[in-house]
């Protein structure tokens, strides 16, 4: 019903809009479309996001008529050389749009460079676009959410004790902005200390087992932050199989079902997270607007939503 709620909202938003759009004239109308959508990897996080881009769809072929048809195609790793791959395909297919989550600024520029110079419209969700760049980018303030969470942390720690943060995928920009700014926060503590980081590729079963490591060769660790959705869900798996709930203290990243069950088991204390419907949503009513020929904002902020016991069920 929710769902359904906001789909109706946001029709109604648009509406007046696309009808000046349709009478203008100059547009580029057409009857169907076409947008892709490119995650780092598959990940039930941008399952989440594809729901909200074909909702989108829903909206757009309600308000106009036109077809949309949304192209889900993710790497099955977190591997840059792949994302090039599907990104380069797309591309060659010619779609009316492109979104995709950069898994590296650097890495990534020559492909999506290549986009813009067929004139093909692409939006950066969940992500920076590249330095000079000037693309649409969807998502939140990376660093203050990372703050949030490890504020949180030494709150909960009365600013002492060892942490440790997991940094999803290094040359991610967005896990990466975050990795730093919990170093940043921790930074401002004399007696909080952070004695390791563990790398898991935006992978719950590495993180399981970079987390289960890390604890084991640190016995007086007291807390865990996390860069990346997945991080926070492996991080509670091998806590909760080291018999170490309440003793060692998670805030999490994110809005993933596990997550959500980790703050109702009390393995986690709350999280600090991304709407990934909402970007998957303006991500393709952005390649929409780009289509027609309308310019489209540098950015849009979806916002931080913070989870925990009191509200995790809403």
């Amino acid at each position: 019903m929710k769902k359904l709620l906001l789909s109706l909202l946001a029709a109604a938003f648009i509406a007046p809009g696309v009808a000046l759009a349709q009478d203008q004239a100059g547009l580029e109308k057409k009857d169907s479309y076409r947008f892709v959508i490119i995650p780092k990897v598959v990940h039930p996080w941008f399952d989440k996001v594809n729901d909200g881009a074909k909702q989108a769809a829903a909206v757009i072929k309600a308000q106009t008529g036109a077809d949309v048809q949304i192209d889900y195609s993710a790497p099955q790793q977190a591997d840059v050389v792949q994302q090039n791959q599907i990104l380069e395909s797309s591309i060659a297919t010619r779609p009316d749009g492109i979104a995709i989550d950069l898994l590296d600024e650097k890495g990534n520029r020559a492909s999506l460079e290549e986009a813009v110079g067929q004139e093909i419209p692409v939006t950066i969700f969940d992500s920076v676009p590249p330095e000079g760049m000037e693309l649409t980018s969807i998502g939140n303030d990376f660093c203050e959410q990372a703050q949030i969470a490890s504020r949180r942390l030494v709150e909960l720690l009365k600013e002492e004790g060892e942490v440790a943060i997991m940094m999803g995928v290094p040359s991610a920009p967005n896990h990466a902005i975050r990795a730093e700014c919990h170093q940043k926060v921790f930074d401002e503590y004399p007696n909080i200390k952070v004695v390791a980081t563990g790398i898991d590729n935006d992978d719950i079963e590495t993180a399981q087992k970079q987390a289960a490591a890390i604890m084991q060769a640190n016995p007086n660790l007291k807390g865990w932050v996390a860069s990346d959705a997945a991080g926070p869900i492996g991080i509670g798996q091998a806590i909760q199989e080291a018999g170490k709930k309440g003793e060692v203290i998670l805030v999490g990243l994110d809005n993933l079902p596990e997550m959500l069950q980790l703050i109702r088991d009390g393995v986690a204390d709350s999280s600090s997270s991304t709407k990934p419907e909402m970007q998957g949503y303006w991500a393709v009513m952005t390649m929409w607007q780009k289509a027609l020929g309308i310019e489209t904002p540098k950015y849009i902020d979806t916002g931080i939503a913070i989870l925990n016991k009191d509200n995790v069920g809403e």
